[in-house]
């Protein structure tokens, strides 16, 4: 049979919730709220199929540059150019920001 070469290929571990995350998502993780040009992580909810950016871009950080809906675009680098991504707030964390960065 022949390979198939969709979008959800090869991310079984990738996207793998520990016991702890699974279950219901608090209903806040779908409403939050960010500001332009603060800093964000993306990390994709399996849960949630909608506004998801490709798995390619799991785990990296990036820039909130516009609200589009209620989506947010992101600038992230990718090699050596900068994407656009449109993602939903579920998919996204907010970077955590030290004493040692803010400055």
């Amino acid at each position: 049979m022949a390979r198939h070469h969709g979008v959800q290929r090869k991310v079984r571990y990738k996207f793998k919730k520990s016991v702890r995350e699974k279950g219901l998502r608090s209903i806040t993780r779908y409403v939050r709220r960010f500001e332009i040009g603060e800093s964000v992580h993306i990390k994709i909810d399996s849960s949630s199929p909608k506004g998801r950016p490709h798995p390619r871009f799991h785990g990296r950080t990036g820039r909130i540059v516009d609200v589009r809906g209620r989506a947010y675009i992101v600038e992230v680098r990718d090699g050596g150019k900068i994407k656009k991504l449109i993602v939903n707030p579920e998919h996204l964390i907010p970077q955590k920001l030290t004493s040692e960065t803010r400055s």
